[in-house]
């Protein structure tokens, strides 16, 4: 029974997935998974910038660094101005390393997006030509089709039915 259920519920979903396919346009996916490759290389030169610009202002942030960036600067108050460079380089990394977070989260977004984008491009160019799609839709529309396949399914039910009787009266 299971089985004349399953072939029931696929000759009634072809059409549906013939015609769906059909609407879809196959071409668009190569070029959003191109565009989105483009727009991936463009975020990770930024996070490899912002990366780069955090280790610098890490090295700066270096106590001996502060005082030879400070060394032609005469103060009478070098430690307020150590003090003063010190919290600007801070402030600068802190605001760094949120931009930095910000472009890895989005850097992880497109690369989800893109596996998406690739394996619904792979399944669009699994699915077949679009002649062959509009072939299928055609054979599908017919209605002698459609009472060719309703003969076939009564008639899988009859021997089903007749199978099922027949193992009944020999298993008594």
């Amino acid at each position: 029974m299971k089985l004349v259920l399953s072939l029931f519920l696929f000759v009634a979903l072809v059409p549906l997935v013939a015609s769906e396919v059909a609407a879809q346009d196959s071409a668009s996916a190569p070029q959003t998974v191109e565009t989105l490759r483009a727009q991936l290389l463009d975020v990770k030169a930024k996070e490899a910038e912002l990366q780069s610009r955090e280790r610098q202002l890490d090295e700066d942030l270096k106590p001996e660094n502060i005082e030879r960036s400070l060394a032609g600067v005469g103060s009478t108050r070098p430690e307020e101005l150590r003090e003063s460079r010190r919290r600007q380089l801070t402030i600068e990394r802190d605001g760094v390393r949120a931009q930095l977070k910000l472009v890895t989260t989005s850097r992880e977004r497109l690369e989800a997006v893109i596996r998406t984008a690739e394996t619904q491009a792979y399944q669009k160019s699994a699915e077949g030509s679009p002649l062959l799609d509009q072939a299928v839709a055609a054979e599908t529309a017919n209605p002698g089709w459609w009472l060719l396949v309703l003969a076939g399914l009564v008639a899988m039910v009859g021997l089903v039915v007749v199978f099922v009787i027949a193992r009944q009266k020999y298993a008594r």
